[in-house]
């Protein structure tokens, strides 16, 4: 029995993107280190830079667990990076706000980051860097709408 080809399609988008999930983790943590972040540190002080979010909203933007973010965000408030503030839609769940230490963190990372997005884009060209990112994009969306899973 063979394939159809949407299921090889489907097999080769996964194994591209966990090949990519891979590059960019290593790229990450790479980028982080010099902060004294990890990727996955890095990655809840990301989500939260333009607004305070709850644990939940981070896990759904990020596409990982409540509870490992949970277990970040407790270790960047320990550390000084982030903060829990009041959440007035919600009292128990509380909002994780990033504080100045985090964002000195991040203006450390930023430099590196800026070079290797510009590497990147010159590799690609200017409009092949903005069709992936609006089909890599899509296609999460795709998933999502397909799935019980967000």
């Amino acid at each position: 029995m063979s394939d159809t080809p949407e299921q090889e399609l489907f097999s080769t988008a996964a194994i591209t993107s966990f090949q990519l999930n891979g590059q960019f983790l290593a790229i990450a943590e790479e980028l982080a280190g010099p902060a004294g972040l990890t990727a996955a540190w890095w990655q809840v002080i990301g989500a939260v830079l333009r607004e305070p979010l709850p644990v939940s909203g981070i896990a759904r933007a990020m596409g990982i667990t409540r509870q490992s973010v949970q277990r970040v965000a407790d270790l960047l408030v320990a550390k000084g990076l982030a903060e829990y503030r009041p959440n007035p839609a919600h009292r128990r769940a509380k909002l994780v706000a990033v504080t100045e230490a985090g964002r000195d963190a991040i203006k450390i990372i930023n430099p590196q980051h800026a070079i290797l997005a510009k590497r990147l884009a010159d590799e690609l060209g200017p409009e092949q860097f903005a069709l992936t990112a609006r089909v890599l994009t899509r296609l999460s969306t795709a998933l999502d709408a397909i799935t019980d899973q967000p």
